[in-house]
């Protein structure tokens, strides 16, 4: 049958649909994206700028913001070379950049596009092949490159390609960079600039994973030995859902084959088996499947996305997520291997970890969402070390370690946990629960008129942190709370007496607005969404 797409939209349209049957009609996909020269909106988000293949992220368009990086770079703007970590262009030049891709359609072209403009521009550049975010986090530390490009929509469906840029410290761009390349390039896109193509002259290679081991071996977060030692004497199963993604074949390099590991879907499949790429409560079916069949006394499942930066586990007999695996993580680290610091979490995230950290007298930093925000926390040179930094939205790193947030930290952190305390991790965080209490933390939101999307939304919502002050009470479910605490540095948050929690934020990207609750009991959840709802609602006038 014939297809006749007038764009690339309705041709990934027929491809999601059926992607056994439509699979071949990728190859009409990369002609959009070699064809099309409509310009694109850049905004780069909390992880750098994201658009649909052939749609939006066109070779046309990648050129454009390439170059729009490099107008940056050689403007030798002050407040912009601070944030880079370098001291101007020649710097840069000497220090290079590393480019690479996950396992996304068409990144190896995309790559070759990068790289062509920046060495025209007597750019030093290493090409890192397929590999994740915290692979090139640590590479750049390790190299000593001025900064990272990295085209990855993270978690995104199938039909997306992003643009992450990485400045010398390894973390994600702030928005003094972010901002300046968003001006450019949307400039450029208005005056309609049309970038020449330019071919890489040499391509010098860089092995990330190689890297990243000798970057683990060195910061000594993690006992790597005490991790291999663990998995090839324990009775224990560890099974690891890649998810066709690029951390396939990096655990098998870092603690080496063992008939105990196994591993679901390493294959090649730019479609991901027609799922979202994400590690889900629902995608980890396989991996409780492989987990309830094995016998072995102490078992652990995980699901990465595709660039490697979130993580989600199991032990068979219950999921663990980050709200959960975060408070373990500090836990494990301050009492049992003796790190000292602050831990570092999004204000979202269930405050099982507050519960932990006052018992511990460990300072705890609540900060906006998004990984960039922990910066602060996880550089070396900070004052106040983050001995863990996570975020709800399955993203976590560590003591010592990158400033992008880690899967592979993450699984090897749990097999040391195992390895140490000889326990599953469902029976860590029961025991945790037993000392320092019992959280239930999920989330929500409502759609809201698009007209409202921005300023107008962030100031309707405002009234609710005016009207509910500390002190104040209200009524959940029959029972008087009083407000003890009330955090406004995304949006609004109450913690309560009892503490339970909610939290109200508009949404950065969609016309929505979000809900974070956090109750005592599992019965306890519907009555704070009822009444965060309201909340919202009457803040809205809806």
């Amino acid at each position: 049958m014939t297809h006749n797409f007038e764009n690339a939209a309705s041709c990934w349209k027929a491809i999601i649909s059926d992607i056994s049957k439509n699979r071949r009609l990728l190859s009409d996909i990369e002609r959009f994206a070699k064809e099309n020269t409509r310009p694109a909106r850049i905004v780069f988000g909390t992880s750098g700028w994201r658009g649909e293949i052939g749609t939006d992220f066109t070779f046309c368009n990648l050129r454009i913001v390439t170059s729009a990086i490099i107008e940056m770079l050689k403007s030798d703007d002050k407040a912009v070379m601070q944030a880079m970590g370098v001291s101007d262009f020649d710097d840069i030049k000497k220090r290079g950049v590393i480019v690479g891709h996950d396992n996304r359609f068409l990144g190896h072209d995309f790559a070759m596009e990068v790289i062509g403009l920046l060495q025209k521009e007597g750019i030093r550049t290493w090409y890192a092949g397929e590999a994740t975010t915290p692979e090139f986090s640590a590479g750049i530390e390790m190299l000593n490159a001025a900064c990272a490009i990295n085209l990855t929509p993270s978690h995104n469906p199938a039909n997306y390609a992003g643009f992450k840029f990485n400045p010398s410290d390894g973390g994600p761009a702030g928005s003094e960079i972010t901002t300046k390349i968003e001006e450019i390039s949307n400039r450029m896109m208005e005056e309609s600039s049309s970038i020449q193509p330019a071919k890489p002259e040499t391509m010098e290679t860089i092995d990330l994973t190689s890297l990243y081991i000798k970057y683990l071996t060195e910061r000594k977060t993690l006992d790597i030995e005490r991790i291999r030692d663990f998995v090839k004497k324990a009775d224990c199963i560890i099974c690891i859902d890649n998810v066709h993604g690029s951390t396939r074949g990096r655990i098998q390099r870092i603690i080496g084959e063992d008939e105990k590991i196994k591993y679901l879907r390493t294959d090649d499949d730019y479609l991901f088996g027609g799922i979202a790429p994400e590690p889900s409560e629902r995608n980890m079916a396989g991996v409780e499947k492989v987990l309830k069949e094995s016998r072995a006394g102490l078992k652990l499942g995980v699901i990465m996305d595709p660039d490697g930066d979130r993580i989600r586990y199991s032990d068979g007999s219950m999921q663990i997520p980050m709200n959960y695996f975060g408070a373990m993580a500090l836990h494990f680290l301050h009492v049992h291997k003796g790190i000292s610091g602050v831990v570092a979490k999004s204000v979202g995230t269930s405050n099982l970890v507050n519960a932990i950290a006052e018992k511990l007298k460990i300072p705890v930093k609540e900060t906006k969402v998004g990984f960039k925000n922990f910066r602060p926390y996880l550089l070396r040179s900070s004052a106040e070390k983050a001995i863990v930094a996570f975020e709800e939205s399955d993203g976590i790193s560590g003591y010592n370690h990158t400033l992008e947030k880690d899967a592979l930290f993450g699984l090897l952190l749990a097999i040391e946990i195992m390895a140490v305390t000889g326990k599953n991790l469902s029976g860590y965080l029961t025991d945790m629960m037993d000392e320092f209490g019992y959280f239930y933390p999920d989330r929500s939101g409502i759609a809201v008129d698009s007209s409202l999307v921005g300023e107008p939304l962030v100031k309707k919502l405002s009234v609710i942190g005016e009207k509910y002050k500390k002190g104040s009470t209200l009524t959940i479910n029959s029972a008087v709370r009083t407000v003890k605490n009330v955090i406004t540095v995304d949006g609004t948050k109450l913690v309560f007496d009892d503490g339970s929690w909610l939290m109200i934020r508009p949404s950065g990207t969609e016309p929505k607005v979000r809900f974070y609750i956090e109750a005592r009991t599992e019965e306890g959840k519907k009555a704070v969404f009822e009444t965060a709802e309201r909340m919202a609602r009457e803040a809205l006038g809806m």
